[in-house]
Order: C-alpha cells, then structure tokens, then sequence
C-alpha cells in the first residue's frame, strides 16, 4: 500500500510504477497493490492530470486508479504501507491507536539509493517540472523496493510472500 495525503499524485504514481514492473517481472501473482491518501478530499477521483500525463510519457497508465481514503482495515489487509513524507507516516501511525502496526509502516523513500530528506515532494501545488522530479524519485524508488521485496521473500525461488 502506497499512500500520501489526497491520493492524487504521489501514491498512484507509485502504485502504477510499482505495478508495472510487478508485471514485468512476472510476479503478478505475488502481490495486491494499493494507494490511498490519509484524506478524504478527492476520494472517488483519478489521479491528478498532471500527473497522470507526466506517467503517461513514460509508459505508465494511471487512468483506472480511484482516490480511496486509508482506512484502519487496511493495516491488517497489506504487509506494507510505504508513506511518502512524515506527514503521511504521522497521520497513518495516529491511526494505528494500538500500536500494533508500526513495523509496516515506513517512509517510501528508505528505499531510495538518493534518500535526500526522506520524503517524496508534493507536486500538486508546483509546476511541470515538480511532477518530472516526483516521477524520477518514485520510478528509482519502486524499482529498489521491488528488488528488496524479491530478495526479502525470496520470491526468485517461487516461494509464497
């Protein structure tokens, strides 16, 4: 599960990165891939234009994605919830009252071989160039955090995540 804060930008991209080279790597099979936003605003909504046109120069489809809100449920329903700024982690753990969850919630960009603060720019109120920077951090981040997953779960050997 990937989320930031409308899930419009941020989260859907990484989803439909993710996504594709899942599919690429013939590990469809392995994994459920979400995004949410820690709001409500844009629930129902695709992704932000921009962003989706940005994802479309590279290959990258978002066009069936829906903004949907994180729920508490969703702690139990993925192994993974990777946020994409502190905000994002703040409001997730806040959820998580009991303090059971923790272990899966993470910073997006630990996986990032160019971590700079840890946290993946929001795009929405910027320019072209923004969502450009955002498609460049979060297309190198996926593509790490697949192969950490891979080597995590041992998933060249076909063995079950």
């Amino acid at each position: 599960m990937f989320v930031c804060l409308g899930n419009i930008c941020r989260s859907p991209l990484a989803h439909g990165i993710f996504q594709q080279l899942v599919d690429e790597a013939g590990l469809s099979a392995r994994f459920e891939i979400a995004s949410s936003g820690t709001g409500a605003w844009h629930v129902g909504e695709p992704p932000d234009r921009r962003m989706r046109q940005t994802a479309q120069r590279y290959g990258v489809q978002l066009d069936d994605l829906r903004a949907r809100r994180f729920e508490v449920p969703d702690f139990d329903a993925y192994d993974h919830i990777y946020v994409m700024d502190r905000r994002n982690l703040q409001d997730v753990r806040r959820l998580d009252q009991a303090g059971r969850y923790g272990a899966k919630v993470q910073l997006f960009r630990d996986f990032d071989p160019e971590p700079e603060d840890g946290q993946v720019p929001d795009p929405y109120y910027g320019g072209e160039k923004g969502f450009e920077t955002v498609y460049s951090i979060v297309e190198r981040t996926c593509q790490r955090l697949l192969d950490h997953l891979v080597e995590e779960h041992d998933l060249a050997s076909g063995s079950e995540v």
